[in-house]
C-alpha cells in the first residue's frame, strides 16, 4: 500500500479567455465614452442639424450664459428688466437696417432668461429672431 500518493499537476490559469474579456470591455468603454470639445466662448450652445449661416452685418448678438449674465454685442448689460434690456437692444440696433436678434443661448441657461431676451425683443420692435446652435456631429 503506497500512501504518498500520485504527484498532482500544479494548477493552471489559462490567459486566453481573460484577454478575450478584457479586450471586448476595452472596446465597450471606447464606444461609449463621450469626448468633448472646449469653445473659446464659455456657452455650450444645443445641438441641431442645420447649415452654418454666414455673419450677417445685421446682426444683434445676445449671449445668455448659464448663470443668467446677458451680453449685447460683446457689451455685459446688467438684467434690472425686461424694459431696460429692450432699451439696450434698440442701442445697439439703432444704425442698423433690418436687424436680427441672434441669442447664443448656454444650453444650461435657464428657460426664463432665453424667454427675457424674446420679450425684450418685442417690445423692443424686432421681428426677427433667430437662436445660434452648435452643429452636431453627423
Amino acid at each position: 500500500m503506497d500512501f504518498r500518493g500520485q504527484p498532482k499537476d500544479d494548477p493552471e490559469i489559462n490567459l486566453i479567455p481573460m484577454i478575450d474579456v478584457l479586450l471586448v470591455i476595452i472596446i465597450f468603454l471606447m464606444l461609449t465614452t463621450t469626448y468633448s470639445r472646449f469653445a473659446e466662448l464659455q456657452i455650450n450652445l444645443p445641438s441641431a442639424d442645420a447649415e452654418k449661416e454666414l455673419q450677417r452685418p445685421n446682426d444683434i448678438s445676445v449671449v445668455v450664459s448659464a448663470t443668467g449674465q446677458y451680453l449685447v454685442n460683446r457689451r455685459p448689460v446688467a438684467f434690472r428688466s425686461v424694459a431696460e434690456l429692450a432699451a439696450e437692444l434698440r442701442r445697439a440696433g439703432a444704425d442698423l437696417k433690418d436687424p436680427v436678434v441672434v441669442i447664443n443661448a448656454d444650453n444650461t441657461a435657464t428657460h426664463q432668461s432665453v424667454i427675457r431676451v424674446l420679450d425684450a425683443a418685442r417690445q423692443a420692435g424686432y421681428a426677427q429672431v433667430a437662436f445660434a446652435v452648435e452643429q452636431s456631429a453627423k
